[in-house]
């Protein structure tokens, strides 16, 4: 921690860190699990009492039960006429959003400001609107774009209280961003695998949606971000419903997924558009004309790959790029979206839960700064 001396500087002393009350120490686990309960509140505080008996979460001054009363009061819970099961409560929108923000922190927190003078922009340039963050003045930028109250700053820091000399090393400016607009379709994987052999797949991919979905609607409002999910069929799901999201015991109709993603983005106005994909597994269902379902789950079946192959193709010819995230590493999986990125000139990268969000974070970024110059 940096303390004020007078006029002597500054000096340095231990960190405290800044310690939770106990109301958000035991909410900042209370997210985590009611994303895991795909927002089931009363399994999610059962986890809770489980969780308390076993790491002595709370004690005499505060339990389980006064957490709870403290969520209706704060708005978080609220009564369900509809759900007269258990405890009859049930999360609010004011939760979804904290669970939104919560993943946001957690899988782009290299969003945050750094150092003064020093705050990078990737998608940053020659536009028209404002980012509120600053960079370094370069030669060419105009003068009414310097910030004289951070290059101030910035001046003091280095040459200290006395008189002020402002040199082109401490002068910042406001950065600026395109008016561009940019369409995202993110496709996640709902099929049995994404929970299948003990392994939590489709947590880690609400996450990255619920993060996503800020980190555009905060950071980029006038970009867009549409959700869906694919198992045997495709359909659009909002944002606030991403918390209660689950898998079923469904096959992987990749198809109908690609169709109903590229319909969303034929219907948006803006010009640069373009697909995520998490997926773990190969597609094995296609919906035939007739609406029969046509499901095969061995191996690399060529009557449905090749319907794959041919959305991304259609999706090329639209000028949609779909980047696709494998969150497993079998090698006939990686001879499917080999070809599958070839037939759309798009991105795919095998990548495991824990660097998913950050990968997806990073091509976003890159994907809108290359595209929108």
């Amino acid at each position: 921690m940096i303390s004020s001396s007078g006029n002597k500087g500054f000096y340095f002393k231990e960190f405290e860190p800044k310690s939770l009350d106990p109301f958000d120490a035991l909410f900042d686990i209370f997210k985590e699990l009611i994303t895991h309960t795909a927002g089931d509140f009363d399994e999610a505080i059962s986890w809770l009492r489980e969780l308390d008996k076993e790491y002595q979460l709370t004690d005499e001054n505060y339990s389980v039960d006064q957490f709870i009363e403290d969520l209706k009061e704060r708005g978080y819970i609220k009564e369900e006429l509809d759900n007269p099961s258990g405890s009859g409560l049930g999360i609010t929108p004011k939760t979804e959003r904290a669970i939104r923000q919560t993943a946001l922190d957690q899988i782009f927190g290299n969003l945050h400001k750094s150092g003064a003078g020093n705050h990078k922009s990737k998608a940053a340039g020659q536009g028209e609107e404002l980012t509120g963050e600053f960079r370094s003045y370069r030669f060419g930028d105009g003068l009414e774009r310097i910030s004289m109250t951070e290059s101030l700053r910035n001046a003091q820091i280095s040459k200290g209280l006395g008189d002020i000399i402002l040199s082109e090393d401490d002068l910042v400016v406001e950065d600026t961003k395109f008016q561009t607009q940019m369409s995202t379709v993110l496709m996640i994987d709902i099929s049995h695998s994404m929970i299948l052999y003990g392994e939590d797949r489709i947590t880690p991919a609400k996450k990255v949606a619920m993060a996503l979905a800020e980190l555009i609607t905060t950071r980029y409002p006038k970009d867009s971000i549409d959700i869906l999910v694919f198992g045997n069929d495709a359909w659009r799901i909002s944002i606030k419903d991403i918390p209660y999201l689950k898998v079923g015991p469904y096959h992987t109709n990749t198809v109908a997924g690609l169709q109903l993603a590229m319909d969303i983005l034929r219907r948006k106005k803006n010009t640069h558009k373009q697909i995520f994909m998490i997926t773990d597994g190969k597609p094995s269902c296609i919906r035939e004309r007739d609406g029969r379902y046509y499901m095969n789950s061995n191996g690399l079946d060529p009557y449905i790959t090749e319907q794959c192959y041919t959305q991304a193709a259609q999706a090329r010819k639209l000028h949609i790029p779909i980047t696709t995230f494998m969150i497993a590493r079998d090698p006939y999986l990686q001879q499917f979206v080999d070809k599958f990125t070839e037939a759309n000139q798009g991105k795919a990268f095998y990548t495991g839960l824990k660097g998913l969000g950050e990968m997806i974070f990073q091509d976003y970024e890159t994907n809108r700064k290359k595209r929108l110059k």
